[in-house]
This record gives C-alpha cells, structure tokens and sequence, in this order.
C-alpha cells in the first residue's frame, strides 16, 4: 500500500469525486492509472483505494491524498506522466495493508484566501475565537450527520487578503466555506459578534437569516494528517509542480491586471 500527496487546481474540475458526466480530479486519477496498466483491464478502482476527502467543485488541493495497492515503480513523477498538469502527485509514503486514506486521517486543515482589504483583522479574529472549540455547526452545512467537530482556527493577514485556516478532524459539507462567510458579515460588514451565538444556536436558521457559502475558488486543502505515515518528496514530481503553478499564477496574476485595466478605464 502506499499513500500520495496530490496538489490541484480545482477551478477546471466539478470536485474531487467521481461523477458519471463531468471532469473530476479523482476521474482523472484513475484515467490515468487506467493509462499506466495499474487498474488492469476491468477494475473501477486499484485495491484499497481511497482518498483524504472529497473537496466541492472550484476547491483547490495542497495536501488531498489518495492510497492504494500500487507497484513498486509508481513514483509520483511516474503518475504525473499521465496526469494532466493542473493535477500533480509530489509525495509518497509506504502505508500497511491496512490503512484507509479517509478513515487515519486524524485532522485536517483547509486554508481560505478572502479577499477583504478593508475587512478588521480584530474582528474576524474575534469571530474565530467564538467559532473555537466543540460546537454543533447544523446551520452552517446542509448535512443532517456530522455536525459536531472540534474546531482549531487561525488567522493572517496578507495584503489584500485575510488568510482563515481552519483545522478539524473532518468538515461537514459546506462547513469551511459557511465559516467564512459568518467571519466576512462579521469583519466587513459590521454584523454583531452575537451573529456566532445566532448561527450556533439549536433553532435552525431559514430564509435571509441563513448563510450562503464563501466562492469555492479561495479555498484549499493544506493538510492531512496521518501520524503513522512518513511522506517522501519526490524531488522531480515537485519541481514540476512549483513550474506549473508557477506559470498559472503569473497567467492569473496578468489576467488580474488585464481585468483592472478594464475597469480603471476613463473615457
């Protein structure tokens, strides 16, 4: 068994899980261990696959994992040689027969990038240390089960952007992104610290007093923690990651640019 560290761009994807009539990361795994002979002719999936999580469409991956009964030679330079570029394997770990990707992954940690140059970094902080700790989080996802976590959150600030990093054993559908969007009325929009105790509450919130998630595109899976498994960089498979990315964010940056111009633009 041997577990891989993949990163993504989300943004081309409709999520990470497989789906019957779109492009998803975890589809495009498979195609190419399916291209690699690793699948063999008829299985859907190698034995004892598995992934960390399943991110929603437009999320992107630092840290997703999958594992799986895989050959000797499978390094992750060897999967990217059939992998598309915006998805690249960087790391590897040998695992025993019996690990499961989702099920020993004792935390994980998702990073959101808001935009919000005039947001108060005080009050967003204020707002995450209410968030902190055991809390039953049924408004903020559209899941009936799994509700209660344990929240870890942390705060930056760079630039333009509030950096919100949240850490948990696992996240409700949505959870992250919802989070977000309770800290933004809070930090940018001057709604009452009492909002947290309102959307924690055990009424369920309908109608405008609900909250929507946050854009999927500022989120990122940063980490997944196994604390048996001891990953190895595969130094080829990063370099070619840091170039792709590289090159996706200078064509993102000038396109930012671009996009200023536009709207700078006097008659």
């Amino acid at each position: 068994m041997r577990a891989y560290r993949i990163a993504y761009d989300g943004q081309p994807f409709y999520g990470f899980q497989r789906q019957p009539d779109v492009t998803t990361v975890e589809d495009t795994i498979l195609d190419a261990l399916r291209a690699l002979d690793v699948l063999g002719t008829t299985a859907d999936t190698p034995p004892g696959y598995a992934a960390a999580g399943r991110t929603d469409a437009g999320v992107s991956a630092l840290a997703q994992t999958v594992a799986f009964d895989a050959p000797d030679w499978l390094t992750p330079a060897a999967l990217n040689s059939e992998l598309p570029a915006d998805v690249r394997a960087w790391a590897s770990a040998d695992a025993p027969d019996e690990f499961h990707a989702t099920h020993d992954a004792t935390s994980r940690t998702y990073t959101y990038y808001l935009h919000a140059p005039d947001a108060s970094d005080e009050r967003a902080r204020d707002a995450l240390d209410a968030l902190a700790g055991e809390h039953d989080f049924h408004n903020l996802t559209p899941d009936d089960n799994g509700t209660v976590r344990t929240l870890s959150p942390a705060l930056d600030r760079e630039g333009p952007f509030l950096v919100v990093e949240l850490t948990a054993g696992g996240f409700a559908r949505q959870l992250v992104r919802r989070i977000v969007s309770v800290v933004a009325e809070i930090a940018q929009r001057d709604a009452p610290l009492a909002r947290i105790e309102q959307v924690l509450a055990p009424e369920p919130l309908d109608g405008p007093e609900g909250v929507a998630p946050a854009p999927a595109t500022g989120l990122v899976l940063t980490g997944v923690t196994y604390p048996t498994l001891e990953f190895a960089v595969d130094e080829t498979a990063a370099a070619s990651a840091r170039a792709v990315f590289e090159r996706q964010r200078v064509d993102r940056a000038t396109r930012s640019r671009v996009a200023g111009a536009l709207t700078d633009y006097r008659e």
